[in-house]
């Protein structure tokens, strides 16, 4: 079983530092610390168990260390900063690893970028050696890269050429998207296999700044400082420590204070369902209480919980692609939760939690999963616990002809129109509605309403809305219809329908990687015998089937 937590002092790749306002993840593999046996992570490559700790380094920052404005990230190899993902685990993995993997990386770099947008910190990649694939995609995601002119080390993205696939987590969008690199000048970058050294690199674009070994680290530190300057982090708080999940994991799924995800393999559906704080948890109104709390302030803990199961179910239970939404709780206590999340915004630790919770949400919304809500007697799908159902590709609410303390309500709160955003930079309830105002208007016009089944059903809040006497048969069916249908099509087709309107780059990006890697890396001229990821480093030259499909 694979799990996602960790902690720096079991850190085996990474080594985080923090001088004042900067901090330095120095990426420096071990080479047997693959996370699963059969490679050996050599020039610095890396694969899943490296990103796990660049996840959990990024967090604790992020939280741990509210005086660092400027992340820097180098190598501690010698002439040699990333090789990219491990070419041998990818030639081994399975399909679906070779994706997970490059799905949770590609999360981790969007995550950086928007800290960056949201947060305040600012990213170098201090590239003190050659960079290529994946290490190079690192670099793309930080806000300024500086390479060393050492007249050897380069900026690659050499997959086309050199593996038969394409740059896995968002290399070629970053190029054109974010750093306007033309695209000629792209397609001859990404078609040159041996790279391109510093002085060309910064005329195209492809790196901010450059200088001689002996220069390096002082042109590094210099930017770093000038950056840090420039964050409104704190440089006096105390960080909030990030305490470890209380994580049960059993025959029936994994189990956590505030969330639950109960696994049924033989229908293959799993239910998440979310609590609420109830009537007996302390509900801080002010920001010396919310800081008392910590990592157990009830925002934080339950994003933490939701992200961490999240990652389980989609590494762990490939075969479980149906996820039933469920909440429960108190709609009270969940607005008062979200008037705190609003009213203290601005402060960095209330801002780095909704930072979290925009992150888990945002997960969900790219997870390779049929999810389907159901807002049933006793759920609570009020202010941000709302956003699991428009997360959701459909949603039935039980409508009850005898109303009592138990029938579900949805209450819309201001979480709802905003600070939540999905990757296309709207709300959820904006791309529900498909960028049509009036839908969303209407709807903000009922905040703080106790919405009834046929009220929602009405103002399009949910897709059906049965009652008592067909709830049970018609979710059933449901169910039952969703899981017999190709889970290649449905993944296609959730992917296609989640991000209505105008795309960004985040949303090109994870619908490129839907496409290209349940396509591409799965084709033979790519993972075939005589493949050229099969083959690459065995001295053989790859065979390709030359049609254009």
């Amino acid at each position: 079983m694979i799990t996602f937590d960790t902690h720096p002092d079991r850190y085996k790749h990474w080594r985080l530092t923090c001088d004042g306002a900067v901090a330095t993840l120095t990426l420096d593999i071990d080479e047997q610390g693959g996370i699963v046996p059969g490679y050996e992570l050599k020039l610095n490559s890396y694969d899943l168990g490296v990103d796990i700790e660049f996840n959990d380094a990024l967090q604790r920052i992020r939280f741990e260390h509210p005086e660092v404005g400027c992340v820097v990230l180098t190598s501690g190899k010698e002439r040699m900063f990333c090789a990219g993902a491990n070419i041998y685990m990818l030639g081994t993995s399975s399909h679906a690893w070779k994706v997970n993997f490059c799905k949770f990386t590609n999360e981790t770099r969007h995550g950086i970028e928007e800290s960056r947008r949201n947060s305040g910190l600012k990213f170098i990649a201090a590239l003190n050696g050659t960079t290529a694939g994946g290490g190079y995609e690192v670099a793309l995601a930080c806000d300024e890269i500086i390479l060393v002119d050492d007249r050897s080390s380069t900026v690659s993205l050499p997959e086309v050429p050199l593996l038969g696939v394409l740059p896995g987590t968002g290399g070629l969008t970053r190029l054109v998207d974010k750093r306007r690199v033309r695209r000629d000048i792209a397609d001859v970058f990404c078609t040159t296999a041996e790279g391109v050294r510093a002085e060309r690199a910064k005329q195209w674009k492809l790196i901010d700044d450059y200088a001689k070994p002996n220069d390096f680290k002082a042109r590094v530190a210099t930017r770093a400082g000038e950056l840090a300057q420039r964050s409104d982090r704190p440089h006096d708080a105390d960080g909030i420590t990030l305490t470890p999940l209380a994580r049960t994991v059993d025959a029936a799924g994994y189990h956590y204070q505030w969330v639950d995800a109960a696994i049924d393999p033989v229908t293959r559906v799993a239910t998440l369902t979310v609590r609420a704080p109830d009537g007996k948890t302390d509900i801080p109104q002010d920001i010396a209480a919310i800081l008392a709390q910590g990592a157990n302030w009830w925002p934080l803990a339950m994003a933490r919980e939701l992200d961490d199961a999240i990652l389980m179910l989609r590494i762990n239970q490939l075969e479980v692609g149906t996820w039933i939404l469920k909440t429960r709780g108190d709609a009270a206590t969940a607005l008062a939760m979200d008037q705190a999340l609003l009213a203290h915004r601005n402060h960095w630790f209330v801002r780095e939690t909704l930072g979290m919770l925009r992150r888990t949400l945002r997960r969900l919304d790219v997870t390779s999963r049929s999810l389907i809500a159901l807002l049933d007697a006793d759920s609570c799908f009020s202010g941000t616990l709302f956003e699991l159902a428009l997360a959701a590709d459909r949603s039935y609410m039980l409508a009850q002809a005898d109303v009592s303390s138990s029938t579900p309500r949805i209450t819309l709160g201001e979480m709802n129109f905003g600070p939540l955003s999905m990757n296309n930079g709207l709300s959820r309830l904006q791309t529900h509605f498909s960028q049509e105002e009036a839908p969303v208007e209407l709807s903000r016009a009922q905040l703080g309403q106790a919405l009834s089944a046929e009220q929602a059903l009405e103002l399009g809040l949910i897709t059906f809305a049965p009652d008592d006497l067909d709830w049970e048969d018609e979710i059933r069916v449901a169910i039952e219809e969703r899981t017999s249908l190709s889970p290649d099509a449905l993944t296609g087709m959730e992917a296609s329908l989640r991000f209505a309107g105008a795309e960004t780059m985040d949303t090109k990006i994870f619908g490129r990687l839907t496409a290209w890697q349940n396509w591409i890396f799965n084709r033979p001229n790519a993972v075939g015998e005589k493949g050229a990821l099969k083959l690459y480093g065995k001295g053989a030259k790859a065979q390709f089937n030359w049609e254009r499909v």
